[in-house]
């Protein structure tokens, strides 16, 4: 596979992410929130299908951000959920309803570095931009890339 090629699939499986998350919002399943997502781990880890770990560049220095994200990562990785980093939380806000920065409706910053995706007790969600995700996911393990990033393209 060539750079090219590469780039392409990345751009997908960005596009991919980003249906994933629009179509999980209005259903409330979406967990924001490194705290947040603790606390719904920990009481139902079986129903969550995907963790998005996101920074920005300036987040790679702050040392307390990155335990929690390896202590997610390995929680994740002992109950077989689906990780992806992404390295632009503007456009996470944006995506998440958030606006470009990346405020709740009460004028709080979200805290965006830990977004979960849970299945709706409901139904089964069977979701085609969810299992392309998951499907990068698995391909990316096999290639012992157990995180991987992807970037989310500015609109």
């Amino acid at each position: 596979m060539n750079l090219e090629e590469e780039t392409r699939g990345m751009d997908s499986v960005a596009k991919a992410l980003e249906e994933v998350l629009a179509s999980a919002l209005p259903q409330g399943c979406i967990t924001v929130g490194v705290y947040e997502a603790a606390k719904s781990l920990n009481v139902d880890p079986d129903n969550v299908v995907l963790c998005i770990l996101a920074t920005d560049d300036e987040d790679v220095k702050d040392v307390a951000l990155q335990i929690h994200f390896t202590l997610i990562q390995a929680f994740c990785c002992e109950n077989d959920i689906n990780i992806l980093r992404v390295n632009n939380t503007r456009r996470l806000a944006e995506i998440l309803g958030g606006g470009a920065a990346g405020k709740q409706s009460g004028g709080e910053p979200m805290d965006l570095h830990c977004v979960l995706v849970t299945n709706p007790h409901s139904t089964l969600w069977k979701d085609p931009a969810l299992s392309k995700v998951n499907r990068f996911c698995r391909e990316s393990r096999c290639m012992d890339q157990w995180v991987p990033i992807i970037n989310l393209p500015e609109r």
